[in-house]
């Protein structure tokens, strides 16, 4: 081995990798930014979990009791309601994680020393259920004063009462799976037909520009719903997930998820210049995708900026969408801001997918 030819390949090596600005810049970039992003807002301790407030007693030690909860930071109050009924619709609907409902005999409960708080959960994640248990291990007299003995508080968990992992991970899991294959399947689309030689064929076709994306999409819709089909019936028979929702918001949810990564897949693929960025890109999509939708970790555990960044990715609010309907049987209309925030992603990323792409091979 001759060290001055082998010298000549490390020199070549580093000046090609100085042309290709995308890969230099994410091998300082990716570290960087998820090292900063992801050690701010991975948390698993929650706080803030939303919450409405229901206070039948309406008394000062009740409020009092209430004003000591809300003190420890675990619960955000949200929104109030009327009865523990409404506290159960807002918890379907998702605009809630806990509900807390103070009953109207709270007083001579604390005094009998039987429960005089009930605590509502949303099971169907099991950081919310964990902060809420260990919220009423520790319950508050009502003078800021931490007392284990009075009053007592009773947790009722809904949707998954056995906190069954499972139960959780596999709805999550369509998205993760769709994430990953959508984005970058569509990612080295319009890239692999320039590698192939392909591109002078397309462009001597009287095809558009938007007339070629779409018919790129088409057929991966096809497949992203058979990869739905494939997890959900795995998830019913081998973990007994249930689908307390209709089957049809289910696979319209999907849709609108596959939807969503193709659009953005094949704006990576009018950026990237080779297979290699474009896989490059899409994994510098998928891990922030995994890490802050709150399939992983709590969402309501992650400081506000963070949040508004999740809010950019698809999978945060299919997350939210397909749990709501196979685990708390909720509509999509009862889910429709996320719904519209994905129709929103797909037109916007598709627009500007179209908007890149131009048929010549420059």
């Amino acid at each position: 081995m001759k060290l001055r030819r082998l010298w000549a390949v490390v020199l070549k090596e580093l000046r090609q990798l100085r042309r290709d600005r995308v890969t230099l810049g994410m091998i300082l970039g990716i570290p960087v930014m998820q090292l900063v992003l992801f050690g701010f807002a991975i948390n698993t301790n929650v706080r803030g979990l939303s919450a409405g407030i229901v206070d039948e007693a309406g008394t000062a030690g009740s409020r009092a009791v209430v004003m000591d909860m809300i003190a420890t930071g675990v619960i955000k109050p949200v929104a109030t309601a009327d009865t523990p009924q409404e506290l159960m619709t807002l918890i379907r609907r998702g605009e809630i994680r806990v509900g807390i409902h103070v009953p109207a005999d709270f007083e001579r409960r604390r005094i009998d020393g039987r429960e005089a708080l009930q605590v509502m959960v949303d099971g169907s994640d099991p950081a919310v259920q964990g902060a809420a248990a260990q919220l009423a291990q520790m319950p508050l007299d009502g003078t800021g004063n931490l007392r284990r003995a009075s009053p007592s508080i009773s947790v009722v968990s809904f949707y998954n009462p056995e906190r069954r992992s499972a139960v959780s991970i596999v709805p999550g899991l369509v998205g993760v799976i769709l994430t990953m294959t959508m984005v970058l399947f569509t990612g080295v689309a319009i890239v692999r037909e320039r590698e192939r030689g392909n591109m002078e064929l397309l462009i001597a076709t009287p095809l558009s520009r938007a007339e070629l994306m779409v018919g790129k999409v088409l057929p991966y819709i096809a497949i992203g719903l058979v990869q739905t089909t494939a997890v959900l019936a795995l998830g019913l028979s081998l973990f007994a997930v249930p689908v307390r929702g209709s089957m049809f918001d289910v696979y319209v949810a999907a849709g609108l998820l596959i939807l969503a990564n193709l659009a953005l897949g094949l704006l990576i693929s009018t950026r990237a210049q080779s297979q290699f960025q474009a896989m490059q890109m899409t994994f510098f999509v998928f891990l922030p995708s995994i890490l802050l939708s709150g399939f992983m970790f709590p969402f309501d555990g992650m400081p506000r900026v963070v949040q508004w960044i999740a809010e950019v990715l698809p999978l945060t609010h299919f997350l939210r969408i397909i749990r709501g309907v196979m685990l708390r049987g909720a509509s999509l209309w009862e889910l429709w801001p996320d719904v519209l925030a994905l129709a929103a992603f797909t037109v916007v990323m598709m627009t500007l997918a179209i908007s890149r792409f131009r048929k010549r091979l420059d």
